[in-house]
């Protein structure tokens, strides 16, 4: 039996069916997430009797480094190796891919969901991959625990201090905020109950602790999925990539809008819950002389009026094998400009990790055997 990705409430049940104390599943949660305790041998909280049993019966299956690419930005994309298992989804092995980003006060961890993906948008290295598989709660959950454990950082989020005892909250005093983004391989909505699986792990103030606004969901515009989501008591943060003015240019682009038009999706977040200091996030990549004229900003700002408490961030697009270019300055400036004008918060985004293929729409499975980073290290 697979252990990692397990809910708390499922471990207790399990250790209940093995006849044993329902509060033995706590501690094998405790130590997963909390302690970042992967060997059943460690776990010095279970009687050594019990340790022995499950040392034979269980396993606790992190993804495997294949290799991991250094940015002179200081960002590191993980190649990770995920093994085939007994858990649904996870019939075959597959690779996948992670970004860790440092900064001064806090690391943001870029996590997939999906093995490749299906959603073929245009401008999009992931999308020449297709769909491989869905990842597995372990797996999603897997790859924020690795990175976090490569860097030797703990991974907290400050409000998880309210949650926790004096000492708890003590020990979290001089950690640097964790933000998770599932901004990877796939499309979480298309994954929806192992994404969630994950989430409830990571957000759980029992599990990982992260705050929910600091860990943020990413879609394409999966209608039914932001409805269902829109329904969790407990949810990531929400971010549209939008990338187009209108249903013409976006069919195109992106052509899940046919399924889901613009008129659909922005009916749905509109009606997304949010509370008092929370945005929907609308990200929007900048492809030079295709999305980025004047008028595609005035389309823009005119699609943002009604929905409430939201923000834009412009993306300038990374460049990969793909028949497109990138916006120049002047472009950029003037869509934010624009943007501003009216009343809508926008930001430009300058994606991390571009040297070593780890910048938004670059995650392609690419080893960089001919043109290597000023750092690869490969384990």
């Amino acid at each position: 039996m697979e252990l990692l990705g397990k809910s708390r409430d499922e471990l207790r049940e399990w250790m209940k069916s093995q006849g044993e104390p329902a509060y033995r599943g706590d501690q094998i949660y405790r130590a997963l997430y909390q302690e970042r305790n992967f060997e059943i041998a460690k776990m010095t909280a279970l009687p050594a009797p019990l340790r022995e049993k499950l040392t034979q019966e269980v396993a606790i299956t992190l993804p495997t480094v294949r290799q991991e690419y250094l940015s002179k930005d200081g960002s590191v994309r993980y190649l990770f190796a995920l093994a085939a298992g007994e858990q649904k989804g996870a019939t075959k092995p597959a690779s996948v891919e992670a970004v860790w980003m440092p900064s001064e006060n806090r690391q943001t961890i870029c996590i997939s969901t999906q093995a490749g993906c299906a959603v073929d948008c245009q401008f999009c290295m992931t999308a020449q991959l297709g769909l491989i598989r869905n990842l597995t709660a372990g797996e999603i959950v897997g790859q924020i625990l690795v990175a976090l454990k490569e860097n030797d950082e703990e991974g907290c989020s400050a409000e998880s201090a309210e949650n926790w005892d004096a000492e708890g909250a003590e020990k979290t005093k001089d950690k640097k905020q964790t933000n998770v983004v599932l901004m990877g391989q796939g499309e979480p909505l298309l994954n929806f109950e192992n994404v969630m699986a994950a989430m409830r792990i990571v957000l759980d103030p029992k599990g990982m602790g992260l705050a929910p606004k600091h860990v943020t969901l990413s879609t394409s515009g999966i209608v039914p999925g932001i409805e269902r989501l829109a329904k969790e008591p407990v949810r990531p943060k929400l971010a549209i990539s939008l990338n187009a003015s209108n249903d013409e240019q976006r069919n195109v682009l992106m052509p899940i809008n046919k399924k889901y038009p613009l008129k659909e999706l922005l009916a749905a977040c509109k009606k997304f819950p949010t509370g008092s200091r929370e945005y929907i996030t609308f990200e929007y990549v900048l492809l030079g002389g295709v999305n980025d004229t004047a008028e595609d900003a005035r389309r823009v700002a005119r699609l943002m009026s009604g929905l409430g408490r939201v923000k834009v961030n412009l993306i300038p697009w990374n460049p990969g094998a793909l028949p497109y270019k990138e916006p120049t300055e002047k472009a950029i400036a003037e869509f934010h400009r624009i943007l501003l004008e009216k009343d809508v918060p926008a930001f430009t985004r300058y994606s991390r990790g571009r040297d070593v293929m780890a910048a938004c729409g670059q995650l392609a499975l690419g080893e960089m055997k001919s043109k290597q980073p000023s750092v690869v290290r490969i384990q």
